[in-house]
């Protein structure tokens, strides 16, 4: 569905040198269709319960007292476009794809909205219907938007409630499907097993938040090596909506603003400090929705702490090398009136010596000897999806903040389909701003747009884009930099 002229996208992408590849639309999907999926896969018990099971109007129910009783976090009033045309475009493949050019985009990577945002499928508690609704959304996405692999790819959700089931599911995912990107939660939800003893029906308050890696109920590397075997990126998508701090049971605002950027924080830093990207060098993760601000800080934060207690750096802070006779001789010369009557009280004190961890050295799983080493850890394997509206964008690129003057993965994200996204026609022109402003180059542009999304999937799978619009320039890229 070409427009009559050209839009501002449109010039945009002709003065570009390079493709644009989006890497996370999403679409809407059709409740009647999807449950039609459920019954195919699981029965028409299954969608009943589906249906029953749905929390995502219970707030509106309650009454305020009710909301205010039980705590329920605040639901969006409204998640879906409301420009008439850009909400059939998320929900209709085919004119998807006819407005692509229109919308200066090349190639797009879909994620539901449903599954991810309404009912969270992959966060389900039920384990039989967590793995059959996300068989189904996946289903649903292989066969209504599989049709146009030259210009989209629908990504599946991996339930991870097990390694097992996980691993089912991708293998069906890429094997029966033909899907070539994975994504999963970027946590579930788990009973603190005492409180459940102590109070058996405690529900989600008695509960903590699982990321796959350090800590984890399970060791998932067994699923990171299935995502290796079959060569697709992880791409996490998840919110930290509705705990921790995000629990606002009045304002949806409050809980929203950083949401994504937390939960991807959580399971990146979780998968970091595992050493997931020490055994598994090759493997791809993309956090998304949640910007790369907080990947800048992280980077950071990793590099200074590591310095401070790194295996060796701790044996510093190991109270066997305080002088205790030095000490007592400075509270005695330098002492305050309330604590010179008490100097036994306070020596005695000094000797009480807290347990010693058994292993002191928290980023001994990665096995970092040098600064370097947790450099290369963390910048080629991780990649960060970003919103075209956030002017902070930019930091990711700023090699004179950050530190060894890395590049960060930046990725664009249009989030069609989504209600921040007011005029799908506008995404491109917006990203585009940081250029414009002289925040970016057009090379910094050029990975942002193009070439961070070909290392991400085309580093894993070489023939990720083959048959697509992008494969030409794809193609070229990968063996520029011999991927």
């Amino acid at each position: 569905m070409a427009v009559s002229h050209a839009t501002q996208a449109q010039k945009i992408r002709a003065s570009l040198k390079h493709p644009v590849i989006d890497v996370d639309g999403h679409i809407i999907e059709l409740t009647p269709v999807l449950l039609d999926f459920i019954r195919k896969v699981g029965g028409s018990h299954m969608v009943d319960r589906y249906l029953e099971g749905d929390g995502s109007i219970s707030w509106w129910r309650m009454s305020p007292q009710e909301r205010r009783d039980t705590r329920t976090t605040i639901k969006p009033w409204w998640g879906s476009p409301t420009n008439t045309l850009d909400r059939a475009t998320a929900t209709l493949p085919r004119l998807m794809r006819d407005r692509l050019d229109d919308l200066g985009i090349d190639f797009t990577v879909l994620y539901p909205s449903a599954g991810l945002y309404a009912v969270t499928f992959p966060g389900i508690r039920d384990n039989e219907m967590r793995q059959v609704v996300c068989r189904a959304l996946n289903t649903y996405m292989a066969e209504v938007y599989g049709e146009y692999p030259e210009r989209m790819a629908p990504a599946a959700l991996i339930p991870m409630g097990t390694p097992d089931e996980a691993i089912a599911e991708i293998e069906h995912a890429v094997n029966a499907l033909g899907i070539k990107v994975v994504a999963i939660g970027c946590d579930v939800s788990r009973p603190v097993p005492q409180l459940h003893r102590d109070h058996p029906g405690l529900g989600e308050a008695g509960s903590w938040r699982d990321t796959f890696g350090l800590d984890s109920e399970y060791d998932y590397d067994r699923v990171w090596e299935k995502c290796v075997e079959l060569k697709v990126a992880v791409t996490g998508h998840g919110s930290s909506q509705g705990f921790g701090h995000r629990t606002s049971i009045s304002n949806y605002m409050h809980n929203h603003i950083g949401g994504f950027a937390a939960a991807g924080e959580a399971l990146c830093k979780a998968v970091f400090m595992a050493g997931v990207t020490r055994r598994f060098p090759t493997l791809n993760f993309a956090f998304l929705e949640g910007g790369v601000v907080w990947a800048c800080a992280l980077f950071s934060d990793l590099l200074g702490h590591w310095e401070k207690r790194n295996g060796q750096a701790i044996l510093r802070l190991d109270p066997a090398t305080l002088n205790h006779e030095r000490l007592m001789t400075y509270f005695r010369d330098y002492g305050f009136d309330e604590a010179n009557g008490k100097l036994d009280a306070i020596r005695e004190s000094l000797v009480r010596e807290q347990p010693r961890p058994a292993v002191l050295d928290d980023w001994a799983a990665c096995d970092i000897q040098t600064a370097e080493d947790l450099r290369d850890l963390f910048v080629p394997r991780f990649y960060f999806g970003c919103e075209a509206d956030d002017p902070l964008n930019a930091l990711a690129f700023n090699t004179s903040m950050d530190p060894f003057g890395a590049r960060l993965g930046a990725l664009f994200s249009s989030d069609m389909g989504h209600w921040d996204v007011p005029d799908m026609e506008a995404i491109l022109p917006e990203a585009y701003e940081l250029v414009e402003k002289g925040l970016l180059t057009e090379e910094d542009f050029r990975d942002f747009a193009f070439g961070n999304s070909v290392r991400l999937h085309g580093g894993m799978n070489p023939e990720f884009f083959v048959g697509t619009k992008v494969e030409e320039a794809a193609g070229s890229l990968l063996r520029a930099e011999g991927a």
